[in-house]
């Protein structure tokens, strides 16, 4: 997913700069199209001067070394074409100053321009290395799941939103974590890390589903103080964590801890249903307004099975007449033959059909139970 990011950002810059071959092609093709006007339509206002403006067109798109050509190119022509039309020397020469002083503020700019393009790839690659330590790049695959996914926030440039999820093989199972965090922007950031880094740890020392989510409780009412003592909203997350590697009679069966978020979707043999989690668990920093305990709810995830995962930006998205996405019912018309890249195929029917920029960090998983092993 990152090494997806980080290539278009690659593609995207070297699409900005103009190739060599395109950029001698149009600064003789303009220059040529704007000389033979002047000389063929003999008018009483000349049209090459207007060549002065090129090199400033180049520094916009093209290199230093590109700007710099132009601008010398430029100062040849207007004074090969004033010589031509038998102008004054001297206005000659004051054009051709003009024109140079003009041609040097364009390369100025220019590299004014490709440094803080740099530097912007700099900070966009330091991001997309961050995001790789934050967010676990998919496609991966565990001894019990394949997982694939989508993974985008709301604020593309920060790479990293308020949903967040992990995977974590440990001795007891493949634990998964989905979960979304109350609100945007850097504070809801700070949160979702602080329950990423408590369910990675908690997910491998923890023997009981339960103790994994005790441990990310405690996180996000620590992450709460600190909050409460700088003046910013206290926050409360829906989280759904997972236990894989059980068994239910014949089939393998999933535990699961769920704090009040989007229960899970599987598909099996043409048919689409949401998994019967009960009634939830209040979300996580709240558990101290309730009496009741953590349950742990067990459901089927048989073998060659797929389950999908999500947070509220896909369930909560509406059309611009302000219907809410179908997820289960889109997840029936595809379960007769599953498309590979689920996650991916329904961030792009989501995009159709909200016909707008998401509104809110979307995140979608994709766990494919291996198929057993034949005779």
């Amino acid at each position: 997913m990152t090494e997806d990011v980080l290539r278009t950002e690659r593609r995207s810059g070297e699409g900005r700069r103009l190739r060599a071959p395109v950029f001698f092609v149009g600064l003789v093709l303009v220059t040529l199209v704007i000389v033979v006007l002047d000389l063929t339509t003999g008018t009483a206002v000349r049209l090459f001067p207007l060549l002065i403006f090129l090199p400033a067109i180049v520094s916009g798109l093209g290199a230093v070394w590109q700007t710099a050509v132009a601008s010398v190119w430029v100062v040849c022509v207007e004074v090969v074409t004033g010589a031509y039309l038998r102008g004054a020397w001297d206005d000659i020469a004051l054009a051709a100053g003009f024109t140079a002083l003009f041609g040097v503020v364009s390369v100025v700019g220019c590299r004014f321009r490709v440094r803080r393009e740099e530097e912007v790839h700099r900070l966009r690659s330091a991001a997309a290395a961050l995001q790789r330590q934050i967010v676990r790049p998919l496609p991966l695959r565990t001894a019990d799941v394949l997982v694939d996914g989508l993974y985008q926030p709301v604020e593309e440039d920060t790479m990293v939103g308020g949903d967040m999820y992990e995977v974590a093989p440990s001795r007891n199972g493949t634990r998964v974590l989905i979960a979304d965090v109350q609100g945007k922007g850097l504070p809801a950031i700070g949160t979702a890390l602080a329950v990423l880094g408590s369910f990675r740890e908690a997910a491998y020392r923890e023997e009981t589903l339960t103790g994994v989510v005790a441990a990310m409780e405690n996180s996000v009412i620590r992450q709460n103080f600190f909050a409460a003592h700088t003046g910013e909203p206290e926050r409360l997350v829906t989280a759904l964590v997972l236990d894989i590697g059980h068994e239910l009679g014949d089939d393998p069966a999933v535990e699961a801890v769920n704090c009040g978020h989007i229960a899970p979707f599987v598909i099996r043999h043409g048919d689409a249903w949401q998994a019967d989690l009960g009634e939830p668990d209040v979300p996580l920093g709240v558990a101290s307004l309730t009496d009741e305990p953590r349950r742990i709810t067990r459901f089927a995830f048989p073998r060659g099975a797929t389950m999908l995962l999500c947070t509220d930006g896909v369930t909560e998205a509406r059309d611009p007449h302000g219907a809410f996405y179908p997820l289960e019912e889109r997840l029936r018309e595809w379960a007769p033959s599953p498309p590979g890249a689920l996650a991916a195929v329904l961030g792009a029917d989501l995009r159709q059909f909200t016909r707008t920029a998401p509104r809110d960090d979307i995140a979608i998983l994709t766990l494919r139970r291996p198929e057993p092993p034949p005779g």
